[in-house]
Parts: structure tokens; C-alpha cells; sequence
């Protein structure tokens, strides 16, 4: 895959996903749910691979916070989750696996990072038993989503998987 269409790539992912947040969330605990980011995170990394899939978070965060779509919880629990998945599906060349690693980075490491992060740049003193089934809920159903669209897309063979 040359740059321009990795870069192209890329900034579909990110419209996806910013868009997304802002049509598809719903309330889940102290946080909002956010299934969009976990499914673009699920297909950035089956079809990029693990740093775009990052990187790709990041500027979906980024733009959400910008535009008052998001809170700052989005970096840690999106960037992990799509680092895991990345290289989950890097490891095994099962697009399930992606979807675990996204819901272990996003659900558990990402809601864990999340308390000293939400202390420090947002003064809440939630513990990490608050951010988990909140975190847990988004990267399920949103890991599932995608785990679902990157399955049926894989079988058009349309889009390339990851070789990275």
C-alpha cells in the first residue's frame, strides 16, 4: 500500500469515526459509550495494522475533544485498544483476535489508565471499579461491530488485510 492511499485510508477512518461519535453513543455509567471508536479501532488495525490504528485513534480523539463530541478518557482507552488489536490481529491473522485486544486494551488497560489520567488533567476521583464496566460496555459492543463489518468486507476481498 503506497502512502497516499494509506494516508487516504487513514483520514476515512478517522471521518468514520468522528462522525460516528456523534450519531451513534449512548450513556454508560460515569462515561459515554462510544461503539463507533472500538469498531474503527477493530478495522484500522485488521486492514493497517497496529501504528495507524493508533494513530488513527489519536486524531478521532483529538477531533472529538475539539468539537466537544468527547472527553480526554478517549485517548487512553482508544489508543490502547487499537494498539492490542493491531498487533492481536498482527500475531494471529484472526480478525477475532483484533476484536479481543480491542476489548482487553480499551476495556481493562484503557479503563485503568483511565483513573490516574481523569485525576491528574480532569480532577475526578473515580477509581478504576467506575471506569471498567463503562469502558467494558463501549469495547464490547463497539469490537463486535467492527469484528462484524471487517468479516463481511474481508469476504468481498475488497479492501487488503494488514501484512505489517
Amino acid at each position: 500500500m503506497n502512502r497516499t492511499h494509506l494516508l487516504t485510508t487513514m483520514a476515512v477512518f478517522v471521518a468514520i469515526g468522528t462522525l460516528g461519535a456523534q450519531l451513534l453513543w449512548f450513556p454508560a455509567g460515569i462515561a459515554k459509550a462510544y461503539p463507533v471508536q472500538h469498531a474503527v479501532n477493530v478495522m484500522a488495525a485488521i486492514t493497517l495494522g497496529p501504528i495507524p490504528a493508533v494513530a488513527i485513534a489519536f486524531v478521532i480523539g483529538l477531533l472529538r475533544n475539539l468539537l466537544g463530541l468527547g472527553t480526554l478518557l478517549a485517548f487512553p482507552g482508544g489508543m490502547i485498544g487499537a494498539l492490542l488489536a493491531g498487533y492481536f490481529y498482527k500475531w494471529t491473522k484472526k480478525s477475532f483476535a483484533a476484536a479481543s485486544g480491542e476489548m482487553i486494551g480499551s476495556g481493562f488497560i484503557g479503563a485503568l489508565f483511565a483513573v490516574p489520567f481523569a485525576t491528574v488533567l480532569m480532577g475526578s476521583a473515580a477509581g478504576a471499579f467506575a471506569f471498567i464496566p463503562p469502558f467494558l460496555v463501549s469495547s464490547i459492543s463497539g469490537s463486535l461491530l467492527g469484528w462484524f463489518v471487517a468479516s463481511r468486507v474481508r469476504q468481498t476481498k475488497l479492501i487488503p488485510q494488514a501484512n505489517a
